[in-house]
């Protein structure tokens, strides 16, 4: 297996990109919460899905992409990998909360083992996480921190990176 990285700016700060064999696999946001070594991201490398990813995101961020249309390799529990499919089922501008998740998967009582598989994705934002919220619509952990999910969830509603909570 081939490894390989890029960094890429963004209105949140450096954004690590990481492939496996020429497929997107993950992306890390600085002082990341469980960011494994800068050495475990393989060569770097601005080919491969890099440019895609790059063009996909800065739509994103201009507010003109509202749902990613990328090959990802996600790699985890067959459990983690459903969490992470339902999150790119949460609409742009809105959230989920984790009951809610869990209720989607047919087990209304997994909502802690939601928040891990949630908290384990391995590609923030564009398998969107940050729509995770609590049950009474609190901000609760995110691994780029509670600061970004913040400013993401504000920046998708439209209102300006102050607006919520």
């Amino acid at each position: 297996m081939t490894t390989t990285h890029t960094v890429t700016d963004s209105p949140y700060g450096p954004l690590t990109l990481v492939a496996e064999d020429g497929v997107l696999s993950r992306l890390y946001m600085e002082n990341q919460r469980h960011r494994p070594p800068q050495e475990t991201f393989g060569e770097p490398d601005d080919g491969g899905p890099f440019p895609e990813v790059i063009r996909q995101l800065g739509a994103y961020f201009a507010g003109e992409l509202t749902d990613f249309d990328l090959d990802l390799d996600l790699r985890g529990t067959d459990f983690q990998r459903a969490v992470w499919d339902q999150l790119r089922h949460i609409p742009y501008g809105e959230t989920r909360s984790y009951g809610e998740l869990a209720q989607l998967l047919g087990n209304p009582g997994a909502s802690r083992a939601v928040g891990l598989a949630n908290g384990k994705n391995p590609v923030g934002i564009i398998v969107p996480c940050h729509r995770v919220i609590g049950s009474k619509g609190s901000l609760t952990g995110y691994g780029g921190g509670l600061d970004r999910k913040q400013r993401l969830l504000a920046f998708e509603k439209g209102a300006g990176e102050d607006a919520l909570f």
